[in-house]
């Protein structure tokens, strides 16, 4: 389950962000806020949220530097800026702190859920399954019918076979085409190998029975595909940076 921490000193903002998506749909099981900068920095060093989002100005003290002292502790969260200035040097200082976005005020809901549900997809490795649009693809991002039906194909292929020997030139046969250039239409339009995205999506699909089952990690590694454990361990540490049990803990 996902962390989120909310920080605003205005208590009906931090009460109307809350509300403003459906975020335990989105898979975040722990929303914490603070009126305060320091208060911020305190909370985000012990929950370690996944996401935060900042107000740009906090009581005398500016968002973009409590999150820039807050990257200097090394934290994975990943920041949203929102503010009531559309002022240049704000977003400069914003960007300079890696944030991922920078919202004006009032906060539209749709741009909000785009952003996040683009952190969950791109830096959480995360699925959008569940969600409000079932027409996003989990690993890519993407809207299916914005995609061609041979690629749309080639990922139906995916979701069906993950957890057995799945290749290419599999797919290929299966389609009775050259296995070369499948797999260039699929990099061409995804921006991905073929190879990437199943590992990604059986990355995905092994985080989700990591933290929702207490399967072995043996299991769940054969589940999704691999009958190799320390291959897949190496794949999963490489894809977050952390190991299954890690993750689990």
């Amino acid at each position: 389950m996902y962390k989120l921490l909310i920080v605003d000193d205005e208590p009906q903002i931090l009460e109307g962000m809350k509300r403003t998506l459906d975020w335990a749909k989105y898979g975040f099981g722990r929303i914490e806020t603070s009126e305060t900068a320091e208060g911020a920095i305190s909370k985000a060093v012990e929950i370690y949220p996944d996401i935060a989002i900042f107000d740009i100005c906090i009581g005398k003290d500016l968002g973009y530097e409590a999150i820039g002292k807050l990257n200097t502790f090394g934290l994975p969260t990943k920041y949203i800026i929102m503010s009531g200035y559309n002022e240049f040097e704000y977003a400069r200082e914003a960007i300079r702190c890696g944030v991922k976005d920078y919202l004006l005020k009032p906060v539209n809901r749709a741009k909000l859920q785009e952003v996040v549900e683009k952190i969950i997809v791109e830096d959480l490795h995360g699925t959008l399954e569940g969600t409000s649009d079932a027409n996003l693809d989990p690993v890519l991002g993407v809207r299916y019918d914005s995609m061609s039906k041979l690629t749309n194909h080639i990922l139906l292929r995916v979701k069906a076979d993950y957890a057995q020997n799945i290749t290419l030139k599999l797919v290929a046969e299966q389609f009775r085409m050259n296995g070369t250039y499948l797999g260039q239409i699929f990099l061409k339009e995804t921006k991905m190998k073929f190879s990437e995205y199943l590992m990604a999506y059986r990355m995905q699909r092994a985080r989700e029975r990591i933290l929702s089952t207490d399967e072995k990690i043996a299991s769940i590694a054969q589940s999704v595909g691999y009958s190799n454990l320390g291959y897949f361990y190496t794949h999963f540490h490489g894809f977050y940076g952390k190991s299954p049990s890690d993750l689990r803990k």
